[in-house]
């Protein structure tokens, strides 16, 4: 296997990754509308309640805790997170705009000057310490508006409402921000479509053809953000962003093997072949007469997802999985957002996520493969339970040897051959699970001394992982130790 301590390129973009929804927190301050993640309670059962049919899109505190609605407090202390971010070195930061901020309901004529202000404030404190930001423009925040009023993203107007959103803060940002991305992990509506659509089991969760239709109105509102950056400024980089999780069959039966490559089909390639190659697949036809879908494609979509392609694949990389149609015993295990059977070469997070560095060399080397375009693995992380001592330090050895693994692995990668600009490891500093809507499953290189029910000081304290990360950035990942 090589080692080559130099293979990380100059100017390669070590940084960080967050969500709006995640971490601000003044879910109701400034302005902002309810998105989708307000109305989304935390615990372990949060999609097994986003999942059943009496969901309705409304917050119910009697019944249930909303741990994002505070967040970390972000939004009053973005300043200190981002010095603490200087602190470790970050060449960049991937943060997102909560689209609600902007347009409060979503379908407004006139933004909200007010979240314009503050994102504004937060793109300058980052270029005021050295740090590229990374935005993207709808990472699981979509107003509720748009969802209560007009069904999600199955509903073709919601193209037009996107388009006004991007081309407002592209116009407004464009010289402060040069990388951008469109959707984040647009395939997880394969399996969850409330994050990204809008869909729940009341309003068309469960009918393919509503999660393929508005995906493609999502491909043709991604292309003409692409096209709009690009008239803004043709140097602008437009990224779309998925979740990628290698897949391997369980064994040598071609009844596996055939599974896995139907998964690899639609689950890691089906988007981001649209966004980058500017066309649906070969095997599209084929997967939508499986799933009884007939699009809807209008005069115009085809040549629009053709001329404006993304020009980098933003990804996320967490786990890998494991493919066995010829099962017969159940030896599952979860993942993010999608699951398989247990690896019995892998080890395993605390909350069953396999863990696989050898999968990002894979997925690097799928990916490039596949698209030639330079790749940007803008997620990727260790979700735990931490333990502080009595100076709130977490000696957080179990992250360190996740990420030096991954690490190695992309250094494997790029000399293999493979073009990858960056590296934003998931919750910087730590924020509101995704999954599970709690603060006790932490990301972070940065402790905030915060619980589920918001109790604690707030205060941001250093993990040992902060100062391993900030030895590996000072020395472009040649010092691993």
């Amino acid at each position: 296997m090589t080692n080559n301590k130099q293979a990380f390129p100059e100017g390669f973009l070590w940084g960080g990754a967050t969500a709006a929804n995640q971490l601000e927190g003044a879910y109701s301050e400034g302005g902002k509308g309810l998105s989708v993640a307000d109305v989304m309670p935390g615990g372990k059962k949060r999609f097994e309640i986003l999942s059943s049919p009496s969901f309705d899109w409304q917050i119910h505190a009697d019944k249930y805790n909303y741990p994002n609605h505070h967040g970390i407090d972000h939004y009053h202390r973005f300043k200190e997170d981002i010095a603490l971010f200087a602190k470790m070195g970050f060449k960049c930061y991937r943060l997102s705009i909560a689209w609600a901020r902007i347009f409060p309901k979503g379908d407004e004529k006139e933004p909200n000057e007010a979240g314009l202000s503050f994102y504004e404030a937060v793109l300058d404190e980052c270029i005021k310490h050295g740090i590229e930001p990374v935005v993207t423009i709808s990472h699981y925040e979509m107003p509720l508006h748009l969802v209560t009023e007009y069904g999600g993203w199955k509903n073709r107007q919601l193209i037009d409402f996107y388009e006004h959103y991007a081309k407002t803060i592209l116009t407004r940002f464009h010289k402060k921000v040069k990388y951008w991305m469109t959707f984040n992990e647009i395939n997880s509506s394969f399996h969850f479509p409330a994050l990204s659509q809008g869909l729940a089991p009341t309003n068309g969760a469960n009918e393919p053809q509503h999660v393929f239709q508005a995906l493609h109105h999502q491909f043709v509102a991604s292309s003409k953000a692409v096209k709009i950056a690009h008239t803004l400024d043709p140097e602008l980089q437009v990224g779309c962003m998925i979740i990628y999780a290698t897949t391997y069959a369980y064994d040598a039966n071609p009844i596996n093997q055939l599974a896995t490559l139907k998964q690899n089909q639609q689950f890691n390639f089906y988007c981001a072949d649209v966004q980058a190659q500017g066309e649906y697949p070969s095997f599209a036809k084929q997967l939508w007469a499986e799933k009884g879908v007939k699009l809807a494609i209008e005069p115009g979509d085809l040549e629009l997802l053709k001329e404006h392609p993304v020009d980098y694949i933003g990804f996320s990389y967490y786990m890998s999985a494991v493919i066995n149609e010829t099962a017969t015993e159940d030896d599952s295990v979860t993942g993010n957002l999608l699951g398989g059977v247990r690896n019995p070469f892998l080890k395993a997070s605390e909350w069953g996520w396999q863990i696989d560095p050898v999968g990002l060399r894979i997925a690097l080397n799928e990916l490039y493969d596949h698209y030639k375009k330079p790749l940007f693995i803008v997620e990727n992380g260790l979700g735990a339970i931490d333990q502080v001592d009595g100076n709130f330090y977490v000696e957080d050895d179990y992250r360190i040897d996740y990420l030096r693994g991954h690490v190695e692995a992309m250094r494997n990668a790029i000399s293999d051959g493979v073009d990858l600009i960056g590296y934003t490891p998931w919750g910087c500093i730590d924020l509101v699970s995704a999954s599970t809507g709690e603060m006790a499953k932490r990301y972070g290189f940065i402790y905030v001394d915060l619980d589920d029910d918001g109790q604690g000081s707030g205060n941001r304290y250093a993990k040992k992982s902060f100062y391993w990360y900030q030895k590996v950035i000072q020395t472009n990942g040649a010092d691993l130790t």
